[in-house]
């Protein structure tokens, strides 16, 4: 025996949905900057330094003496020459005038006024040493600085910015349906 059936057949409801994504810009200007930098200042104050060369004694040693020094030289050794002179000449008056006595007075003075032995000769133009006297009295100096600090400015911009909203649609993509057959 055939019993009647019944057959269903349904379909779900299905939904779609449509979406536009979002925009968003950011723009961020630079900042303005400037900077300044004064000069710094630098001020020196120096006093020179003073270098004394006396060297008179060097040249008094290679005899090329001023004029006034050669003279009153000269001078002195001049007299002092004409004093030995005449101290020598009377000593040997008093041994003339005592010729009795012994010995023998005219040979001894005859000798005494030749001379003598050897003369010393040495170089003349070397002046001796330590005869340059050097003196140095050293400079001073000041430098003073001023710095300046630099001179920073800085004005910031705002970002710019934009938004674009997304959307979401959504929609019946597929209708439920059931349908039902009887089959016999």
């Amino acid at each position: 025996m055939q019993f009647p059936q019944i057959r269903m057949q349904s379909k779900p409801a299905l939904i779609g949905m449509k979406t536009t994504e979002g925009k968003q810009t950011i723009e961020q200007p630079r900042a303005e900057q400037t900077i300044r930098q004064p000069e710094a200042k630098m001020t020196t104050n120096s006093t020179a330094g003073k270098l004394n060369i006396d060297q008179t004694q060097a040249w008094n040693d290679m005899n090329l003496k001023n004029a006034r020094e050669s003279i009153e030289e000269f001078a002195r050794r001049g007299r002092e020459e004409l004093l030995a002179g005449i101290a020598r000449r009377a000593h040997q008056g008093d041994q003339m005038m005592k010729i009795e006595n012994s010995g023998n007075p005219i040979i001894s003075q005859a000798v005494e006024n030749m001379g003598g032995g050897m003369l010393e000769w040495n170089i003349g133009w070397i002046p001796s040493v330590g005869s340059v006297k050097i003196n140095y009295q050293p400079g001073d100096i000041n430098i003073q600085w001023q710095i300046n600090k630099p001179i920073i400015e800085a004005t910031p911009k705002k970002a710019h910015s934009e938004y674009e909203r997304g959307s979401l649609e959504t929609f019946l993509r597929q209708r439920n349906s059931l349908t039902i057959d009887f089959v016999t």
